[in-house]
C-alpha cells in the first residue's frame, strides 16, 4: 500500500490499486466518530461518445444516460430499494452525477459496516429491466420538469448554451424529455458494463481506521473482476470563442439574477491545473471578494444587496470561471466587474492584498481537512484529473504575483465573457 504523508496538515493518505483495477483511499482520522465513504466511477454526463474496450467502433447514447444510471441503481431485483434500506440503518446516504463522475455514498457514527454491505452490493449487481426503465422515465421527465422551473440552475444552464458551442457542458445532466425517452435497459446495461468496470472507479474512506483492516474489508465485498482496457472518450470540436454575449428569460424571480461566465482554454496537465485553480481564486477574491472595492462600492450603491458567488469549473476538455448573484441591474454589476478586470490587468495587484487573500484560502484548504466528507470527496474527485489533492498545500506555497498577473491576462478576456440573466 502505498503511503502519502502531509506534514502542513499532519494527514496521511493511503491508496492500493488492486489488481482488478479498483483503486482505494484510505484517510484515517483518529478519534473522530463519524465515518464516511464514497464509491465513484469517471463516468458523467459528458461522455456520451465512446468505444467499448474491446470493439472498434463508436457508441454514441442519449443525454442524459449517466444520471439515469445513478437513480436505477438502487433498486434491487427483490423489490427493495437501496436508499431506503440505508436510510433504516440510521445512516446519511446519497448518489450524485457531475458532468464528469458519478458517486454513490454513505456516512454514520453507528452501523458501518452493514451500510458498507449494502453500498457495494447494489453498486455492484444492477437490475433492469423494461418495466422499472419506463417508470424511472416519468419520474426523471418530472424532475426535468422542476429543474426547468427553477431560476438559479436556468441561468447558470443559459450561460453554458452561450459559452460552448458544441461540448456537452451545455446539456443539462439530467437531460431532456426526449433524450430519456430513447434510454431502455441494453443501452444501460452498455454503460454500466462500460464505465462501472472496478478499473474505473476509485473508493474513498475515512474516518477512525487501520488501514490494512478496512482495505481487506472492501476486497470482501468486491465481485470477482478484471480490469478492462482504456474507454475512447470523443468530445466535438469546441471553438475558442463563445457564441454570443448575452441571453435573457423572464421567470417568476423577487429580484434578477445574473451568471457572468468567462470561457477558459482548459489544460491536461494536472500540476497546471492545480496552479490555475488556485491563482483564478486567489483573481476572484482581489477582484469581487467581499474585502475588494468593487464589491464595497456596488454594495455601497445599491446595486448589489448580498453577497457574489464565484467559481472555477473545469476538467480537462473544459474550463470555465462562473460569477452569479443577484442585482437590480445585472448589466451594470457585468460591466463594472469588467472595468475592475481591466484597471487590475493595468494597474497590477496589491502585494499586501495578494498575501493575505493567499492565507485565507490556505486556511479554507486546511480547514477541509476537519470534515471527513469534504476531504473524502476532494480527493475523489481529483484523483480522476490525476490529482493529489495534496499538492494544492503546496502549489498554494508557491504561488506569486508573477504568475497571478500571467493567469488573469490570460484568463480574464473581455471576448470570453458572457452574461446571462434571469427577470421578472
Amino acid at each position: 500500500m502505498q503511503v502519502i504523508e502531509n506534514s502542513k496538515v499532519k494527514e496521511t493518505l493511503y491508496l492500493e490499486k488492486l489488481e482488478n483495477g479498483l483503486t482505494v483511499m484510505i484517510i484515517p482520522k483518529r478519534g473522530m466518530k463519524k465515518k464516511y465513504m464514497i464509491w465513484g466511477t469517471n463516468y458523467g454526463s459528458n461522455e456520451n461518445v465512446f468505444i467499448v474496450p474491446g470493439e472498434n467502433i463508436k457508441t454514441e447514447v442519449p443525454n442524459g444516460i449517466a444520471h439515469f444510471l445513478e437513480h436505477k441503481l438502487f433498486e434491487q431485483e427483490n423489490g427493495t430499494n437501496s436508499l431506503d434500506t440505508l436510510t433504516a440503518l440510521g445512516v446519511e446516504a446519497n448518489a450524485f452525477t457531475t458532468n464528469d463522475m458519478t458517486a454513490y455514498l454513505f456516512s454514520c457514527t453507528d452501523n458501518f459496516y452493514p451500510a458498507m454491505d449494502e453500498l457495494m452490493n447494489y453498486v455492484q449487481n444492477p437490475y433492469f429491466t423494461d418495466e422499472n426503465v419506463e417508470k424511472e422515465k416519468g419520474i426523471i421527465g418530472q424532475e426535468i420538469m422542476m429543474y426547468d422551473d427553477y431560476p438559479d440552475w436556468k441561468v447558470y444552464l443559459n450561460a453554458m448554451q452561450i459559452l460552448y458551442h458544441n461540448h456537452p457542458i451545455k446539456i443539462d445532466v439530467v437531460g431532456t424529455i426526449d433524450s430519456i425517452n430513447q434510454i431502455d435497459k441494453e443501452v444501460l446495461y452498455k454503460c454500466y458494463n462500460t464505465f462501472y468496470n472496478l478499473s474505473n472507479m476509485a473508493i474513498v474512506i475515512c474516518g477512525d481506521f487501520e488501514p490494512e483492516n478496512i482495505l481487506e474489508e472492501v476486497k470482501k465485498r468486491l465481485k470477482e473482476s478484471k480490469a478492462n482496457g482504456e474507454i475512447q472518450t470523443f468530445y466535438p470540436e469546441e471553438p475558442d470563442t463563445i457564441v454570443k454575449e448575452k441571453i435573457e428569460e423572464k421567470m417568476e424571480v423577487s429580484q434578477p439574477m445574473y451568471t457572468i461566465a468567462i470561457k477558459v482554454k482548459p489544460t491536461d496537465n494536472p500540476e497546471e491545473m492545480v496552479k490555475r485553480d488556485i491563482a483564478i481564486q486567489i483573481l476572484l477574491e482581489l477582484l469581487i471578494g467581499k474585502s475588494s472595492s468593487l464589491y464595497k462600492q456596488l454594495y455601497n450603491e445599491g446595486i448589489i444587496s448580498r453577497g457574489i458567488g464565484a467559481n472555477y469549473e473545469f476538467s480537462e476538455n473544459y474550463a470555465h470561471v462562473i460569477i452569479s448573484g443577484q442585482s437590480n441591474d445585472p448589466q451594470q454589476v457585468y460591466n463594472k466587474i469588467k472595468e475592475e478586470i481591466k484597471r487590475q490587468q493595468q494597474e497590477g495587484f496589491c502585494e499586501k492584498d495578494f498575501n493575505r487573500i493567499k492565507k485565507k484560502i490556505y486556511g479554507e484548504y486546511v480547514k477541509d481537512y476537519d470534515d471527513v466528507e469534504n476531504i473524502s470527496n476532494m480527493f475523489l474527485a481529483n484523483y480522476f484529473l490525476g490529482i493529489n489533492s495534496f499538492d494544492y498545500l503546496n502549489q498554494i506555497d508557491n504561488m506569486n504575483v508573477e504568475y497571478l498577473t500571467q493567469v488573469l491576462n490570460d484568463v480574464f478576456k473581455e471576448e470570453k465573457m458572457v452574461i446571462s440573466i434571469v427577470k421578472n
